[in-house]
């Protein structure tokens, strides 16, 4: 019923999550699946997908580029034909593509906001009648430096920086439909967006000097630390909670 949030058990509910092949993503899907909810692990690379997926009845892989024409219709497709209702929805895959400005490429710039700004945005649309009629929660996954300044990678933390004002956007527009939406705003996680993106282990170890001196808990987080996040934002006890964007992050964003 519109304007009533999801009062379903966490062990009914559906919850598609991208980027699931690794890092926040795979630990997002672990994590709702230990509440005995249903997962849909969306990502581009199968092999790790069946990683995440490997040893839960609970987590179905679906191999899918989210940035490609018509896939974000087709991974809803998919959830309603399989399962019937939506409950969760975690946008959680992102890219990053260093470069300073005087150094940036048009595909560096049209990739990370294809990656992590627009197909959110056209995943979340497709969904919106399941979400409605579930009561759902949308979480989108930002970056604690994209409120402050991130040297070297601009672009980055701009587009997540524009998915926390879709978050707050969204958080009203679908508040009158029963639709909730929040936000986590990681910082310095141990995951593999770095090899991803190409470092050399001695620049990877570089990123992760300055993460640590903006740090004031003085540590890398855990991914788990982030989806324990994630699952609480989504949780029907957090439902009078919509338009937050909450750091995980040891502290670096207020420091």
């Amino acid at each position: 019923m519109a304007g009533m949030t999801s009062t379903a058990p966490r062990s009914s509910r559906v919850v598609v999550v991208t980027g699931a092949g690794t890092g926040i993503g795979r630990a997002t899907a672990h994590a709702f699946a230990a509440e005995g909810a249903h997962v849909i692990a969306v990502g581009r690379r199968s092999a790790p997908l069946d990683e995440t997926a490997s040893g839960s009845s609970r987590i179905t892989p679906l191999s899918a580029d989210i940035t490609a024409d018509g896939e974000p219709e087709r991974i809803v497709r998919t959830v309603s034909e399989t399962y019937g209702r939506l409950d969760v929805l975690v946008n959680n895959a992102g890219i990053v593509r260093s470069g300073a400005l005087g150094k940036l490429t048009p595909e560096m710039i049209t990739a990370q906001l294809a990656t992590n700004l627009v197909a959110p945005a056209l995943l979340a649309q497709a969904a919106l009648p399941l979400l409605e009629t579930s009561g759902g929660v949308i979480v989108n996954v930002s970056t604690s430096v994209g409120q402050r300044a991130w040297p070297g990678n601009s672009v980055y933390a701009a587009s997540k920086a524009a998915l926390e004002i879709l978050t707050r956007s969204w958080a009203v527009e679908l508040a009158p439909r029963g639709i909730r939406v929040v936000a986590v705003a990681p910082g310095a996680i141990a995951t593999p967006i770095g090899e991803h993106q190409g470092l050399t282990p001695e620049r990877l170890a570089a990123v992760r000097e300055w993460q640590l001196a903006h740090t004031p808990l003085a540590r890398i987080g855990h991914p788990e630390e982030v989806a324990w996040a994630i699952t609480q934002l989504a949780a029907p006890a957090a439902s009078f909670v919509t338009g937050v964007v909450l750091p995980v992050d040891g502290g670096a964003v207020v420091a």
